[in-house]
């Protein structure tokens, strides 16, 4: 029989997960693994660095509702790989993290003054969802496996397993029984809510006054979009969302109260008699469903869904508390409001919500009219407002738009309008500068049919502009808007308001040696971009930002990576929309 390396063995465990990319940097110490990718027709994408190999398999995992998988090689690769662990594990998306380690003398115990090696799983650990070690060619299987099993299992998370080199690339006596399928060690059929908990939720949403439908990103990773909009129409309750969660619905739909009009939102959380949450763990960027953003527990029923029974009555006591998945649990329940009984009941009730929410959509075009007076701005250099709208006009509906940034962030989440769900990407939860790039690289190899825009900071595209350069190798391409402002633009203005808030609001800034270290010097991105094989583009005055874009959208239509520079209007970006709300997030509610 054949001797097999245990990278060799481990690719056939990939292939039979139905793994089709694998994402990382290249290294010695895991030839036997990446070597033998392509006998299962696995594709290898080879970033510049490691956190972006991570924040590549996040960002597939999260529109694919596949399992992604990076690699990092032992000691400096793995260090690498911690900001990515970190970020895609608290954003809650569906990694495997393959790391190569020392062989077996060096880390067995540790012996003290050795090379490229630390005790990998351990500082994993606390970071993932699980972090562990195969240490020898015939226990590789039962630690796949387990990995595999706990990333499939609950809320989504990284796993981590570590394999020393000499396991890695030693062939080694090939096992005499054939490593097993997904179906022999992990569920493969997702989790069916209780039918009694359906009917009691049923009942009690169709008979309530006011219900309200609160989505987390566990809709996203069900691929439970149209479940929950058939939900939300029958009920004609109002639908909220997580930050994470801001793509689940067309929010043109009546029924979508978009995230950025965070008054409405808690508004209509107050006016809410019985709300359903699905797939939210109702964290700190919800106000951990605490009053005065939502009602009272004694005041609001919930109904709480979630794969994962860890969180459910967690943040905020649940009445109806159903582990489940979203997508059965939804469709369940819509089949269950369209029985006779309780279509009956709703259509005593369908004049009033309707009217609810005809008032919730007046309110939602008047804060709509609010943020978009900034767009009045039509000056040189670009006002900040005008990108996401641009972005939109120019590029194809299924746009998969990528933002990343401080302030940039904020003007784009607030001027950009989901429209497909499934197309909105960012750092949600741990707001992390520099993933942009990658997440887009992520998305593209995930849809290679859509276009892929990026919008970022030049604050945050300064963290890893070298993967414009993965882009073009790897023939990814896909579209950087750099908004340019020189400077740590949300840290700026928040430095100039503790510092002087009396000079910032009636001059609009403080002079250079007031500030400390928040400005930034002169890079032409569009000029590094040409360096790396792309094309740059330069945006200094509002009448070239369309034109400039719709050169973009054509260029990237026939396969080029673009990074589009634009000059922004450095005074006006600082004061980008909801800062203060942002910060009123952050603190702890009354109760």
């Amino acid at each position: 029989m054949t001797d097999i390396s245990g990278g060799q063995r481990i690719a056939a465990m990939l292939a039979a997960e139905g793994v089709e990319v694998v994402f990382g940097i290249i290294d010695g110490t895991y030839f036997g693994l990446y070597s033998h990718l392509r006998d299962h027709d696995i594709r290898l994408v080879t970033p510049r660095h490691e956190t972006t190999a991570l924040h590549m398999a996040g960002a597939y995992a999260r529109l694919t509702g596949r399992l992604g998988v990076a690699i990092a090689s032992n000691g400096p690769g793995v260090a690498n790989a911690l900001p990515g662990v970190a970020v895609e594990n608290g954003e809650g998306n569906r990694v495997l993290l393959i790391t190569s380690w020392r062989r077996h003398p060096i880390v067995g115990p540790d012996r003290g003054g050795t090379y490229q090696y630390f005790d990998q799983p351990a500082v994993i650990r606390p970071m993932a969802k699980w972090s562990g070690a195969a240490m020898s060619f015939d226990r590789l299987p039962e630690l796949m496996h387990r990995a595999l099993r706990i990333s499939w299992r609950g809320r989504p998370g990284v796993v981590h397993l570590t394999v020393p080199e000499d396991v890695m690339n030693t062939p080694h006596a090939a096992p005499a029984v054939p490593d097993v399928g997904p179906e022999r060690y992990r569920r493969t059929v997702p989790v069916e809510p209780p039918g009694a908990l359906v009917e009691e939720a049923a009942v009690l949403l169709a008979e309530a006054a006011a219900p309200l439908v609160h989505a987390g990103s566990g809709v996203l990773h069900a691929r439970a979009t149209e479940e929950l909009r058939r939900v939300a129409e029958l009920l004609a309750a109002p639908v909220t969302t997580s930050w994470a969660a801001r793509d689940v619905l067309d929010e043109r739909l009546a029924v979508s109260l978009p995230m950025p009009y965070t008054d409405l939102c808690t508004a209509a959380r107050n006016d809410a008699d019985v709300v359903l949450a699905v797939g939210s763990r109702l964290g700190e960027t919800d106000w951990w469903g605490k009053a005065p953003y939502w009602r009272r527990p004694t005041e609001q029923r919930l109904v709480q869904v979630d794969v994962d029974e860890e969180v459910l009555g967690l943040n905020k006591p649940a009445d109806v508390a159903v582990l489940g998945d979203a997508a059965l649990f939804l469709a369940r329940l819509a089949d269950r409001l369209e029985q006779p009984d309780l279509a009956a009941v709703l259509a005593t009730r369908r004049d009033a919500r309707t009217a609810r929410l005809a008032a919730y959509g007046e309110q939602r075009a008047a804060a709509r009219a609010a943020l978009d007076q900034a767009r009045a701005a039509t000056g040189d250099p670009v006002h900040s407002a005008q990108l996401a709208p641009a972005v939109q006009e120019v590029f194809p509906e299924d746009t998969v738009l990528v933002v990343d940034g401080g302030n940039t962030a904020i003007w784009a989440n607030l001027f950009h309008e989901v429209r497909v769900p499934h197309s909105l990407l960012s750092t949600y939860k741990f707001g992390m500068l520099g993933a942009g790039v990658a997440q887009a690289l992520g998305a593209r190899t995930a849809h290679p049919d859509r276009p892929v825009v990026c919008l970022t900071g030049d604050g945050a595209f300064g963290f890893h502009p070298q993967e414009v350069e993965t882009a073009v190798r790897n023939e990814l391409p896909v579209v950087v808007v750099v908004a340019v402002d020189r400077a740590w633009g949300m840290v700026k203005v928040n430095q100039e308001f503790a510092l002087n808030p009396q000079k910032l609001v009636a001059e609009g800034g403080l002079p250079d040696e007031e500030r400390i270290n928040t400005d930034l010097g002169e890079i032409r991105y569009d000029l590094m971009a040409e360096s790396m094989g792309a094309l740059g583009l330069r945006v200094s005055a509002f009448r070239d930002l369309r034109p400039a874009l719709q050169t973009a959208l054509e260029a990237v239509t026939g396969g080029r990576t673009v990074v589009v520079h634009v000059d922004v209007d450095r005074t006006a970006h600082k004061f980008a929309p909801s800062l203060l709300t942002f910060k009123e997030m952050h603190q702890e509610p009354a109760g």
